[in-house]
């Protein structure tokens, strides 16, 4: 039996949908959000009706009457901290999603589960999210940072990192739960996560805190220097939080975050963006390996996604770094959308069962 499923997955300028036929995408679409049509809203949710009539007359315009959908799954917002899954929206995760106090902000993704909670009423069908990116299935060992004032965190690219890990199981011929998987995401921001037996069970902070720089965002930081920084006098604690996780990285080094420009730059002999390039992979892979102790030297394999996986130089460049851990499989690019879909085919076979927020 085929079940239909509408995917929701809204970002800070755009707002991305699919509609999936089980494993068979019938279309996928980015509508894109102007400054001028977001200027008059005074904040995220307060764009829930214009963004929700987009994605109705989007489903319209592709010929998808809205009572063919079996259920709809919206991108997880910044919830409460959760264990990886398929998460049954509820109101409670809505009055959440719309206190900027748990996490300083309130985020364009959190949308998502507005949109398909609207519809869920509408029609009367299950509405998800799926693997937000505040998913914590750390061990407690891991959250020690080195002072009681400060907790380490989970804060990764959830939805991407996971599913990967589910195609590389699948490569592999086990069930998720029992492979153990390095996920390397490689975008803006850098995830690197140590999957045991199907939990991440450690990452870096992919927004402000420890791991490789990447082409936006700065990575760990010698402390003293930081501190020097902080109390320069040069910024206020809101521009230094957007230079060290927007302008940090190849942006500061390079003046740009983009990697084909890197790459073109490199090839033309550019000897900085090669250095800033190598240090960046040089990192990941320090990274990587730290992520194999968390494991006790015992990975099935290492996954590799994100945009920089089109990068031939980099994956070279990580390759000859990590390949003695384990063996590498690349996943080019992000599957979100993907991934957001699957989640609700699987609660709907009777694969997962969605847990109640």
């Amino acid at each position: 039996m085929s079940y239909r499923v509408l995917a929701i997955n809204p970002g800070s300028t755009s707002t991305k949908i699919a509609v999936y036929d089980s494993e068979t995408p019938v279309f996928e679409e980015v509508l894109r959000h102007t400054p001028e049509e977001l200027a008059p809203f005074a904040g995220i949710i307060e764009q829930y009706d214009f963004r929700k009539d987009l994605v109705l007359n989007a489903m319209a315009s592709h010929n998808v009457p809205l009572d063919s959908l079996d259920c709809v799954v919206g991108r997880g917002g910044l919830v409460r901290p959760v264990p990886g899954g398929t998460w049954k929206i509820t109101p409670q995760m809505l009055e959440d999603l719309k206190d900027p106090t748990r996490w300083g902000r309130i985020h364009a993704s959190n949308l998502g589960a507005f949109i398909a909670d609207a519809i869920r009423k509408e029609l009367n069908i299950p509405a998800f999210i799926v693997d937000p990116v505040v998913v914590d299935e750390f061990d407690d060992i891991a959250r020690i940072s080195g002072i009681p004032e400060i907790e380490r965190k989970s804060l990764m690219h959830a939805l991407n990192l996971r599913y990967i890990a589910r195609l590389c199981a699948k490569d592999l011929g086990k069930p998720l739960e029992h492979t153990n998987q390095i996920g390397v995401h490689m975008g803006g921001g850098i995830s690197v996560a140590a999957i045991l037996n199907g939990r991440i069970v450690d990452v870096n902070n992919a927004l402000l805190g420890m791991g490789s720089f990447s082409p936006q965002r700065a990575g760990a930081l010698p402390i003293g220097d930081l501190l020097d920084l902080a109390y320069s006098g040069n910024y206020t604690k809101a521009e230094l939080t957007h230079h060290l996780s927007k302008t940090a990285g190849w942006m500061a080094y390079l003046g740009t975050d983009d990697g084909i420009e890197v790459s073109r730059r490199i090839q033309a002999g550019d000897a900085k963006a090669k250095l800033i390039q190598d240090a960046m992979c040089y990192q990941v892979a320090k990274e990587v390996g730290a992520c194999a102790t968390v494991l006790k030297g015992k990975v099935d394999c290492i996954s590799m996604s994100g945009g920089l996986v089109y990068n031939d130089l980099i994956v070279q460049t990580l390759r000859e770094r990590v390949e003695f851990i384990a063996p590498i499989k690349l996943f080019p690019g992000e599957k979100e959308m993907e991934a957001l879909a699957m989640g609700g085919v699987r609660v709907l076979e009777g694969l997962e069962e969605a847990k109640d927020y």
